[in-house]
């Protein structure tokens, strides 16, 4: 069995290959990193918006979130309490992420909007929101 260690710290991806005790590095330029390692990898997402002091219902403003969503180059599952978002690059999460809090928090009336979001990203195997779901099945 081949075991790759890889340690992200900001500015070098450092990688040890148990099968060949070889050492890799490569420096980075940007805050997020794409491992290319020739198989599908898509990134998994979590993002919760909120609009505070809105009244007790907010389908309203998760069908806009949804809806702009939908114009961007990200796959999307929303269900009771999240949406769910796979992409292939964090710049695809964030900028769908970015243009769905914009749009929200200039809403008449908004004054304050919460947005989580949680990133799952693997590089090690194909990870899809449909992989994760039926690996528990």
């Amino acid at each position: 069995m081949i075991i790759r260690h890889t340690l992200y710290i900001i500015g070098l991806i450092l990688t040890v290959d148990s099968s060949t005790s070889q050492t890799h590095y490569k420096i980075i330029k940007n805050y997020h990193v794409i491992e290319n390692t020739g198989e599908k990898s898509m990134i998994l997402a979590q993002l919760s918006i909120s609009p505070l002091g809105m009244g007790k219902s907010v389908s309203h403003y998760v069908k806009k979130v949804v809806k702009i969503l939908e114009n961007e180059p990200v796959t999307c599952y929303t269900n009771a309490m999240a949406t769910v978002i796979e992409a292939e690059t964090t710049e695809q999460i964030f900028t769908a992420v970015k243009h769905a809090h914009d749009a929200l928090i200039k809403e008449p009336g908004i004054h304050r909007v919460i947005t989580e979001l949680k990133i799952d990203h693997r590089t090690d195997k194909d990870a899809t929101a449909k992989s994760k779901i039926n690996a528990v099945r």
